[in-house]
């Protein structure tokens, strides 16, 4: 981005000579007010760039956010069927005990 001579004492002096130096001073002032900006534009454009890589990040963990919580809504579908599956077992078995108690106490045996 540099486009300025490489040559900087190479200014141009005025013909009669006595003026050059509010020329060179001119020139050397414009030089670091250029140098200085693109030291600012190199920054804008770091500063883009982590800009621009925070956004994909952000992007991605929103994605990751999203499948997880498919996931868990998927695991708690399953946890909610599994504790009426075990539930209804549970009922079954109280069931089946009390029939056995009862079989057996007609049978004239204590359990």
């Amino acid at each position: 981005m540099n486009d300025r001579p490489a040559n900087r004492s190479a200014s141009a002096e005025p013909p009669n000579g006595g003026g050059g130096t509010d020329i060179d001073a001119a020139t050397r002032r414009l030089t670091a007010a250029l140098d200085a900006l693109e030291r600012a534009v190199e920054r804008r454009r770091d500063a883009d760039r982590d800009e621009d890589e925070l956004a994909s990040r952000i992007q991605a963990l929103g994605a990751d956010r999203s499948r997880l919580a498919d996931e868990l809504d998927g695991s708690l579908v399953r946890t909610r069927k599994l504790e009426r599956t075990n539930r209804e077992i549970a009922e079954k078995l109280d069931a089946a005990i009390g029939t056995i108690k009862s079989v057996l106490e007609a049978a004239g045996e204590k359990p």
